[in-house]
């Protein structure tokens, strides 16, 4: 359910909550993975910039691998004290399901596109007489196979099962800990599978709120302040061309809700509103998916590049009064006949939101025409410089043939 792009706003904001993992001194007790997020990189590496060091698999056994690898730096990394929860993505809802549908058949049109096109030059290479390499099996040339139901996420079940095992068995940091396993065999996405194993803990008379998860919308939500997101750092030009060790960084979950309740202090609430900062910290969650998630399409004059989410959180503040309130009440959820979306109210925040339509449009056209005034300028001095030196070469030639001539006139003339 992740905003796209929103890390990369939310370090660049709020930079004093992120900290790397080598200058880190923080304890876990618990460890929580979403493998969805460690099984795409690990089975197609070329497509992930962070993935300089993990070799190509061409097999589903070099696949596990890279993961077992990639779960021991893990781990080696936060040495969970209590558990450490694995979470594979089940059957998805269905609004993902629709996303996920027209997403896969695009990769699998483009895919017969792509060997049809491979079988056309094989053939007319064949028939000039060139050398043909024979084709190469390779089980993993399908990413759509990370699906549940699939023979490799079957196989992918067993082979953690067996990994966990021997972990337990001969790893220290293993040993005293507790792993749990939900495979792709158990419905839902990885993070809401360990955000609801989060909430029946939490019932528990002995629950110990010390927890790490993988997770930023899912760990505001949970109003835990003691969480940490593990993320992979993306390496600059120069670190890919070195080819250095992978690094982590941490996003102290505790020290993003710092600043959220200094950046959204509401200076006018409504009469008779008692300002309650948790209910604010879900009504950024919400205001934030109007930028677009996994299971909704963005507005069209939203786009966090361009300052959307510090848009929203300006008008959510200074109109707060005005749209009379809190836009969601999560103690609410479930209740058959209580809305927890006050649509009245979002709807007047909607309109306060798309008073700015005019301006991003106009802006984004005046850029887009600067960009295109900037290409025809270059375009033209290219050619310009194009006929200039090809006017400098037919003078060069005229002076040359010019010298030749009188040389030979002048030789005549001797002789």
């Amino acid at each position: 359910m992740g905003v796209p792009s929103f890390y990369k706003w939310l370090i660049k904001k709020y930079s004093k909550a992120v900290q790397d993992t080598n200058t880190s001194t923080v304890e876990y007790d618990n460890l929580y993975l979403d493998m969805n997020s460690i099984i795409h990189p690990c089975f197609h590496p070329n497509d992930d910039e962070n993935n300089n060091n993990i070799s190509p698999p061409t097999t589903f056994d070099q696949v596990f691998t890279n993961m077992f690898d990639y779960i021991d730096n893990l781990v080696g990394i936060v040495k969970p004290r209590k558990l450490l929860y694995m979470a594979i993505d089940g059957v998805v809802p269905r609004a993902k399901m629709n996303q996920q549908r027209t997403r896969r058949f695009r990769t699998a049109k483009d895919d017969e596109m792509r060997e049809a096109e491979e079988e056309r030059l094989r053939k007319q290479f064949e028939m000039e007489g060139k050398q043909v390499l024979p084709k190469q099996e390779c089980e993993v040339s399908d990413s759509n196979v990370i699906t549940p139901g699939t023979e490799f996420m079957h196989k992918l079940s067993e082979a953690l099962k067996s990994y966990i095992s021997l972990r337990i068995s001969s790893n220290s940091l293993w040993k005293d800990i507790m792993v749990i396993l939900s495979d792709a065999n158990v419905p839902g996405e990885g993070e809401h599978k360990i955000m609801s194993f989060i909430r029946k803990q939490r019932g528990l008379p002995d629950y110990d709120p010390n927890t790490d998860a993988d997770l930023i919308m899912l760990g505001l939500s949970s109003h835990e302040p003691h969480f940490s997101i593990i993320r992979e750092v993306v390496p600059n030009y120069h670190e890919k061309l070195q080819q250095n060790a992978v690094r982590f960084e941490l996003l102290h979950i505790w020290l993003l809700r710092e600043y959220l309740e200094l950046e959204m202090k509401i200076e006018d609430p409504p009469k008779n509103l008692i300002v309650d900062f948790e209910r604010i910290v879900d009504d950024f969650i919400f205001i934030c998916f109007f930028a677009g998630n996994d299971f909704l399409p963005h507005l069209p004059s939203l786009d966090i590049y361009e300052g959307a989410i510090d848009l929203l959180m300006t008008v959510y503040k200074r109109e707060f009064n005005k749209f009379g309130g809190y836009l969601v009440d999560i103690n609410k959820m479930g209740e058959k006949h209580n809305a927890y979306v006050k649509l009245s109210r979002v709807e007047k925040f909607i309109l306060m939101v798309g008073a700015y339509e005019e301006k991003i449009f106009n802006k984004r056209s005046a850029i887009r025409g600067k960009k295109l005034r900037r290409l025809i300028s270059d375009q033209e001095q290219s050619k310009q410089e194009d006929q200039n030196a090809f006017d400098f070469m037919d003078i060069e030639n005229e002076s040359s043939s010019n010298c030749a001539l009188r040389i030979k006139k002048a030789h005549d003339i001797n002789n």
